[in-house]
């Protein structure tokens, strides 16, 4: 008996598992049918969705959608057909044909590719009467983007075809297809493209399409894409932009108490609608090729120069934490650093004499060689060797966001450089170095290297007195919640206390009759900042400037640099300050440096440039 129920629990259980088993493969699992409608009784077509517009923090539309259409073929489909006629509807020649056939037969002869993309509306309407002619050909509406503002390429980026590689590494895409390529739209390339819609139509022995395969259950809608909305400022974004004509440079500007980034110019720019159209490839290639302006080159995010004077915030700042000086501590300046006996090894302060000695308010707004040496050089010696020093120097100064990525939300950048013990220990492996050996590093220059970008966030880290948000282009993503590395603190080594004191000094940059930015200072606005000169071995000194306002509350911390601009207040200054005055205000106070800047040229610098090298790389 106990036999014959364990055979019947057996047959029971076998049963169950069989009819579990077929109902997971005909009802859950469509893999099987899925299979079969990939042959040729099966005909598949996508729906493509319309990608998400992108508006700027105040609502303005900065990228939309526009229709295309592309003409589609099915190798397999492809009847004997007329050729020439063919090729004159469609504007190309016969070699045209034969290679974008054999490009379609290689990826595939059953699923449909792109034969010719981006037709206009006019040819559209031409073709379709037309299109019955040609069998295994059929024409798919598509969608382009669009860019109502010529502004912020390097921001927004761009979409192009997915090639073979793409579509290895992601199989949501097939040939033919668009993906964001760069900026924006290569960041938040899943959020903006949607996901597509997809028709199987089933087909009879004489390829006949008789309607939806299975009444149409395994069918699809297309999803649109997200709506973004950047952190960007469209208005000061273009200001920028036209502040910059003629000069080569970044500016990077964010909003201290939330990271989010208000302007990102890079110059020289370019037209994004450009990138558009069937003339894309052409103009891509050509803006490629152009080495000398680099246009495709953010100088935002990618450019690595060295820092100059604004860095001396960070040598002062390390060394007030390390307590080596205070607030009171003078040294003497005799117009520069001597390191050495010989004669260049003298780093010579830009604004020559200013008297002895200098205590930490008068070194920041006077910008002396001298005192931040001095300051650098007390915290390497603080230790019992120059690589323990260095190594606890470049700790506090890579809190600032310097020397690595920010990991932000951007598409590209660089890391930039913050050298350490082991760094110095590499190049001089027999230990033969010390804080002297180092001292540029001092004022922002030696083997020190920062990108526009951090020196902005490195800006808001000293605006906060102590932290910083990591800096982020997207403000809101419709229907989904931002990251929240973006709303994150991220502090400093540096303790509160010691930023006031700095942020006095920056204060006096602009409001002592001697501080270096003294004529960028705007009436009714308490901008706190310093200015920079950035040795360059290949022509003119480069101009930087860093600055935040209001010193108290602050709203915005820019960085500007523009290559070949000779010294900080003659070019990044009074860019920082109109860029400032744009914001908060909306409009300026002083008109005729506005008209110097706009119409203001740098490029005869860059000419001397080309007839010296044709190869300078920046």
């Amino acid at each position: 008996m106990k036999r014959t129920g364990l055979l019947s629990f057996i047959i029971i259980f076998t049963g169950i598992i069989y009819i579990l088993r077929l109902f997971y493969l005909q009802i859950l699992d469509n893999s099987y049918t899925i299979s079969a409608l990939n042959n040729s009784a099966v005909k598949i077509t996508y729906n493509y969705p319309e990608r998400g517009y992108i508006y700027d923090r105040n609502g303005v539309l900065l990228v939309a959608n526009q229709h295309s259409y592309n003409i589609m073929v099915i190798p397999r489909e492809v009847k004997p057909l007329d050729t020439l006629e063919f090729c004159s509807l469609l504007k190309i020649t016969k070699n045209d044909f034969i290679k974008k056939m054999n490009k379609a037969k290689k990826y595939s002869t059953r699923i449909p590719s792109i034969f010719l993309a981006e037709l206009s509306k006019n040819d559209y309407a031409y073709l379709q009467e037309k299109m019955y002619k040609f069998e295994g050909f059929y024409i798919q509406k598509r969608s382009l983007r669009e860019y109502p503002i010529n502004s912020a390429p390097n921001v927004l980026g761009y979409i192009s075809e997915v090639n073979e590689d793409m579509i290895r590494k992601n199989p949501y895409y097939q040939l033919g297809e668009l993906i964001g390529t760069a900026g924006v739209e290569k960041t938040y390339e899943k959020s903006l493209r949607g996901t597509k819609g997809v028709k199987y139509i089933q087909r009879n022995r004489y390829n006949k399409e008789i309607g939806p395969y299975k009444n149409g259950i395994y069918d699809t809608l297309p999803i649109p894409g997200k709506d973004l909305t950047l952190t960007i400022d469209s208005k000061l974004q273009q200001y920028g932009e036209a502040l910059m004509a003629n000069k080569r440079g970044g500016i990077v500007a964010i909003e201290p108490s939330t990271g989010e980034i208000l302007a990102m110019i890079s110059s020289p720019t370019y037209n994004p609608n450009l990138m558009v159209g069937r003339e894309r490839s052409k103009n891509f290639t050509k803006l490629y090729l152009d080495t000398i302006n680099k246009p495709l080159l953010d100088r935002g995010l990618q450019a690595q120069y060295p820092p100059g004077s604004p860095f001396k915030i960070i040598s002062a700042l390390a060394a007030l934490q390390e307590q080596v000086l205070d607030t009171n501590t003078t040294i003497r300046c005799f117009g520069g650093y001597r390191y050495g006996s010989r004669k260049e090894a003298f780093m010579k302060c830009h604004c020559g004499t200013h008297g002895s000695p200098v205590n930490l308010n008068k070194a920041i707004y006077r910008s002396c060689n001298s005192y931040f040496s001095n300051a650098y050089r007390k915290v390497i010696e603080k230790y019992p060797t120059p690589f323990e020093g260095m190594s606890v120097w470049s700790k506090h100064a890579k809190s600032f966001g310097l020397g690595n990525f920010l990991n932000n939300d951007l598409s590209v950048g660089q890391k930039g450089l913050i050298p350490d013990g082991n760094y110095y220990n590499r190049y001089y492996p027999n230990g033969n170095w010390r804080a002297v050996t180092t001292i540029s590093n001092a004022i922002g220059q030696g083997e020190i290297l920062t990108t526009p970008i951090q020196l902005a966030n490195m800006t808001a880290a000293i605006a906060n007195r102590g932290f910083y948000f990591t800096p982020h282009i997207v403000k809101k993503i419709k229907g989904k919640k931002l990251d929240d590395k973006f709303t994150k603190p991220k502090y400093t080594t540096i303790d509160k206390q010691y930023f006031n004191p700095v942020i006095e000094g920056l204060f006096d940059v602009f409001e002592n009759p001697h501080g270096t930015a003294r004529s960028s200072r705007v009436k009714g606005i308490e901008i706190c900042g310093k200015t920079g000169t950035s040795q360059n071995p290949h022509g003119q000194d480069h101009s930087v400037f860093i600055a935040f306002a209001p010193k108290d509350n602050p709203k915005i911390a820019i960085a500007v640099f523009i290559e070949n601009g000779y010294w900080g207040s003659r070019w990044a200054g009074p860019i920082a300050s109109l860029m400032i005055e744009k914001y908060l205000i909306g409009k300026t106070s002083k008109p005729w440096v506005e008209k110097r800047m706009l119409n203001g040229s740098l490029q005869g610098e860059y000419d001397k440039q080309l007839i010296k090298s044709p190869t300078i790389e920046n």
